[in-house]
């Protein structure tokens, strides 16, 4: 099995596919999102997130019933129907700005978004902005954990330096209205979950090869663990895992496949 395919379209620089990934279906998909990841040539960076996410789970885009349990799944209950690069999940109003996350996976009984970080949170204090109509009155009582993270922020009474916490408050209430939406129309009923996926490199891929501060990657976890423990209540349940695990978990697939791209994308980035 080949480690690389290498592709390019006329508009961007080259960007590296892993053997298995529909290279056309995955462009497509990133090219009617709105982080203009292709045609920015962002997706070309050593650095880009969005290529270690689009390699990985662009490879179950057209198998998505052999993408293996995600984190603390039931493997028991686990039946994927589809997977979706670059997703926009709609709040419960028309215009504006809607989230939009890396992943979403639709199972039998799961409404699932993958919000995946490689390099971006040993680069300094991630942005916290929310517009007004973020505390319009929609979100449930079920949502209050969300909700007391995003006042504090406001505020300034809860503060990250490494977690994109804001990002997260958003793709939360995203996928709590979606999921509204869903259990209206459909039959079962779903649980909104939403996994927070980060790499955890030692060092920057570029220049002098510096290292990344251990007490970075401390500081790192230990929000992810504050967040965690704050909206542990809520709805929409969230659960954070590192692309290590993820990519243990299928090495230890009973599918060779799986194992095999699990291997590829070990090797081909920095997991």
């Amino acid at each position: 099995m080949p480690k690389i395919d290498v592709t390019k379209t006329d508009e961007v620089a080259p960007m590296e596919f892993l053997a298995g990934v529909p290279k056309e279906r995955v462009l497509t998909q990133l090219a009617t999102a709105a982080g203009n990841e292709v045609a920015s040539g962002k997706l070309s960076h050593p650095e880009s997130s969005a290529a270690l996410c689009v390699n990985a789970f662009g490879w179950f885009l057209d198998r998505p019933e052999r993408l293996p349990p995600l984190g603390t799944a039931d493997p028991t209950r686990w039946q994927v129907e589809s997977v979706t690069l670059e997703a926009e999940v709609r709040f419960p109003w028309r215009g504006g700005r809607h989230p939009w996350l890396d992943v979403l996976i639709r199972t039998v009984d799961a409404y699932i978004g993958v919000e995946s970080k490689r390099y971006e949170p040993y680069r300094g204090r991630p942005n916290v902005g929310f517009s007004q109509t973020y505390w319009r009155d929609v979100w449930g009582p079920a949502m209050n954990g969300y909700q007391a993270q995003r006042n504090g922020l406001r505020e300034g009474l809860v503060q990250y330096r490494h977690l994109d916490a804001s990002q997260l408050i958003k793709h939360a209430l995203g996928l709590r209205s979606a999921i509204v939406r869903l259990n209206e129309e459909n039959a079962p009923q779903r649980t909104p979950r939403l996994v927070y996926l980060y790499a955890t490199p030692r060092a920057w891929p570029t220049g002098t090869r510096r290292r990344i501060a251990e007490a970075d990657h401390r500081a790192h976890e230990e929000e992810i663990e504050r967040f965690a423990e704050a909206v542990a209540e809520d709805e929409v349940r969230f659960e954070a895992l590192t692309y290590r695990t993820l990519l243990e978990q299928w090495r230890s697939s009973t599918d060779a496949d799986v194992r095999a791209h699990a291997r590829a994308v070990a090797k081909a980035f920095t997991p």
